[in-house]
C-alpha cells in the first residue's frame, strides 16, 4: 500500500478544529465568555410603579447605580423580566390566587422595562415565568460556569433566586448591594446577609467594590 495516502476526514477535520482556536474571533470568544457579565434582574413597570403591589422604594436608587457601572461591561449586559406563564399548574395557581393583579397577559405594559432600562444591552431580554433567572437561555448565552454580577429587583426574590441556582450551577456571583432593591428596607438587608453566606461562590459587595 502506499504510504503518501491523503489523511483521514476525522484528522483533517481535527487539525481545522485545532487551526480555528487560534483565530482571532475564536480568542476573543473565549475572552468574553470568561469576563464577568453584568445581569440586570427585572427592571420593570410592575417594581417600579408606585401604585404596584410589589413597587419596591429604592427601585429608582438601585437604577443609578446600574446605569452608573453597565457601561463596565461593553456588550456583556443581560436583563431579564419576569412573565407571567400560560399556565397555572402546582403552586403557581395558590400564587396568582394570592396575586390576582399580577394575572395578566405577558404583552401587558406593566411588565415593559422602565426606560432606563431599555438601552442597557443590544441583547434580547431574557423573559422567563420563574423567579430564577438562570437556566438555559442564559446559559447558552453566557456559558455553564460564568461569573455573574447581579443587580436589580427584588433582592429577597428573583436576585436571591438567580443567585442560588447560578452557584449551584457553578457559576462564580457577585451581587452588588447598592444595586438591587427589594419590597422593604429589611427584605433587602436580610436577602443579602443570607446570600452572604454562600461566600466564596457568592459574595455580596459595593458597587465602589467592583
Amino acid at each position: 500500500m502506499s504510504s503518501n495516502l491523503e489523511p483521514s476526514l476525522g484528522a483533517r477535520l481535527v487539525g481545522m478544529a485545532r487551526d480555528l482556536t487560534g483565530t482571532p474571533a475564536h480568542q476573543e470568544n473565549r475572552r468574553r465568555l470568561a469576563a464577568p457579565w453584568l445581569v440586570v434582574v427585572d427592571p420593570q413597570v410592575i417594581f417600579a410603579d408606585p401604585s404596584s403591589p410589589w413597587a419596591a422604594p429604592r427601585f429608582g436608587e438601585a437604577m443609578h447605580v446600574i446605569r452608573a457601572i453597565a457601561p463596565r461591561f461593553g456588550d456583556r449586559v443581560i436583563v431579564t423580566r419576569w412573565l407571567p406563564g400560560q399556565t397555572r399548574v402546582g403552586s403557581w395557581r395558590a400564587y396568582f390566587k394570592r396575586w390576582e393583579f399580577a394575572d395578566r397577559p405577558p404583552t401587558d405594559p406593566i411588565f415593559d422595562l422602565v426606560p432606563e432600562a431599555q438601552n442597557l444591552t443590544q441583547l434580547d431580554t431574557v423573559d422567563v415565568p420563574t423567579f430564577s433567572k438562570w437556566g438555559n437561555t442564559m446559559r447558552g448565552l453566557i456559558g455553564p460556569t460564568p461569573r455573574l454580577v447581579l443587580t436589580g429587583c427584588a433582592t429577597e426574590c428573583c436576585v436571591l433566586s438567580t443567585a442560588l441556582a447560578a452557584a449551584d450551577s457553578g457559576a462564580m456571583v457577585r451581587v452588588i448591594s447598592d444595586a438591587c432593591a427589594g419590597a422593604s428596607d429589611e427584605n433587602h438587608a436580610e436577602a443579602l446577609h443570607l446570600l452572604s453566606n454562600f461566600d466564596p461562590q457568592i459574595k455580596v459587595i459595593k458597587s465602589a467594590e467592583l
